[in-house]
């Protein structure tokens, strides 16, 4: 849920996007959709690849049995959107982006730990 402050573009879904963010999950997927669909954006989902995993154990012997095997990685997402010129940092910091019910998207509620937002109140008076 960090603010990224590099442009980083992508090709999602046979699209060239401005990444949003990565492994993302699925709750967090449709917060972020809503909010950018909202403000124009057309906003690009795919499934983000697993996650590099290291070298196999050696086989199992008698004398040293075998590793467990570890759990599935959890399924995450990737967003992005169409327009190349879009960045969350400066979307957020510039005040561009707006909720629903017309107020400035601020980080805390762009970090979903806020759900209003609180634009009166300047992040750095907080």
């Amino acid at each position: 849920m960090a603010l990224n402050g590099n442009y980083v573009f992508e090709e999602l879904g046979e699209v060239k996007c401005s990444v949003i963010e990565k492994n993302c999950s699925a709750e967090r997927v449709e917060f972020l959709k809503k909010l950018l669909e909202f403000n124009g954006f057309t906003v690009v989902v795919v499934n983000s690849p697993p996650p590099k995993t290291a070298a196999k154990p050696a086989v199992a012997t008698p004398d040293a049995p075998a590793a467990p095997v570890p759990p599935p990685a959890p399924t995450t997402f990737t967003v992005g959107v169409t327009d190349l010129t879009f960045n969350p940092v400066n979307g957020v910091y510039n005040r561009q982006l707006k909720t629903p019910d017309g107020r400035f998207v601020t980080v805390r509620y762009w970090k979903q730990q806020e759900t209003e937002s609180r634009d009166d109140i300047w992040y750095w008076k907080r």
